[in-house]
């Protein structure tokens, strides 16, 4: 079992993601779509920007999750194995969903640009905070919070991030007012942090609302696999997925809970996908059992090929298939036709590949054929150059199964005729 792990806001850093831009044409072109879609040079900010700059939340959120995005597509350009679960520390819940397929990498730019905007807006005085607290017990700091918090000045825990090691967030008196009191407890931390706000406290309410309504004007889907919940520890279930992701403003992030429900699963291996190793370092606390890794930068590779054993390498053949088919840039703005190249024929297959999922079955040839005419499909109707339909095609080609049904001459592949 495998689970893929997306970091949130405060793991930003100056370079972040450009070693993979500069080798891997796909975490490049990640890169361009943000710069497009977002209208700003991004990628700029990203790889040679001012850090001031970078942490401001309306730009923070979209670079966070841009990294992301292009760490996950050359991880599966590179290795392909499809995961079963997938979960990110806050905003990071936003790039697995994306990465998933349950909503388009252009959508979710603008809805985190939207909600880093609403966030930082929502408290503009700079009396919203929050404190990470080391060492503490859960309880004794859920009874200070509930003593010291009004509804003028509330502090609440707003991330459960592992066993002793939780966030604060609220009104600035009242943080800080929990935190004194936990210092006269013997072995107790307390870290403020470098937020510009009091996320996942009852100060995000008048954003969230807002934010409710802009998540409405979006088109969400289930998804290729479970993606947890922050708000519940659960995978999301798509009629829900609005509703979670307005209540995740206001409500703490359950990441302890999050990862135990992936060690339930019987998870063995997780790769954080984006900038530092923050989750990585949490999993240790959480969930030793479980092999954590990061790939962030191209460096990463090589740790990441290695966390898999051999019984773990056979990728699914249609998720891959399905992967390429995400992952492909779009050239054709014909709604009706990218509805009837790309969206029906991807829609279908990936029915298909939760029904074998779900009964443990292998594809048949004539369901592997059908995944690779999707893909002709989508390369078509996305106006894919033939140099880089090659390109993409490379993790099939390195597949024993694709020399029983289709011929690869002279390098090059030759769609099945079925």
């Amino acid at each position: 079992m495998i689970a893929l792990l997306f970091p949130g806001q405060g793991s930003q850093y100056i370079g972040m993601g450009k070693s993979l831009a500069d080798k891997f044409p796909i975490a490049k072109r990640t890169f361009e779509e943000a710069d497009d879609v977002l209208k700003i040079r991004l990628s700029s900010l990203c790889f040679e920007g001012e850090l001031f700059q970078l942490t401001r939340t309306e730009y923070t959120q979209p670079a966070v999750l841009t990294a992301s995005v292009a760490a996950y597509r050359v991880y599966m350009d590179e290795i392909g194995l499809k995961p079963d679960f997938a979960a990110g520390h806050s905003l990071g819940e936003f790039s697995a969903l994306t990465c998933s397929g349950a909503v388009s990498f252009a959508d979710t730019l603008q809805i985190v640009r939207h909600r880093g905007q609403l966030m930082q807006e929502a408290v503009t005085n700079g009396l919203g905070v929050m404190t990470a607290i080391g060492q503490a017990d859960r309880k004794r700091v859920e009874e200070l919070c509930a003593q010291i918090s009004t509804k003028e000045k509330p502090v609440v825990i707003g991330c459960y991030n592992a066993p002793e090691q939780l966030v604060l967030s609220g009104h600035q008196e009242a943080v800080n007012e929990v935190a004194s009191e936990l210092l006269k407890i013997e072995g107790v931390t307390v870290n403020p942090l470098n937020v510009s706000s009091s996320f996942h406290s009852p100060m995000m309410e008048p954003a969230a609302g807002q934010f409710k309504e802009i998540l409405a004007q979006y088109r969400f889907g289930s998804g290729d696999y479970p993606v947890i919940s922050n708000v519940t520890a659960l995978p999301h279930e798509p009629e829900h997925l609005i509703d979670l992701l307005t209540r995740q403003m206001t409500e703490p992030v359950r990441w302890q809970e999050s990862v135990e429900y992936l060690r339930l699963q019987h998870v063995k291996t997780a790769i954080e996908l984006g900038p530092k190793q923050v989750l990585q370092s949490l999993m240790k606390k959480n969930a030793s059992s479980i092999l954590t890794v990061s790939l962030g930068e191209t460096e990463d590779l090589p740790k990441v090929k290695g966390a898999f054993n051999r019984e773990d390498t056979e990728p699914s053949f249609i998720g891959k298939c399905l992967a390429i088919a995400a992952a492909t840039k779009n050239r054709n703005w014909d709604n009706e036709a990218y509805v009837q190249g790309v969206i029906e024929p991807y829609q279908k297959v990936k029915q298909l590949s939760m029904q074998l999922d779900q009964t443990k079955q292998e594809p048949t040839r004539e369901q592997m054929a059908e995944a690779l005419l999707m893909l002709r499909s989508v390369f078509e109707t996305k106006k894919v150059p033939h140099s880089e339909q090659q390109k993409r095609l490379k993790p099939l080609l390195r597949m024993p199964v694709v020399n029983e049904f289709a011929r690869i001459e002279r390098g090059e592949f030759t769609w099945p005729s079925f």
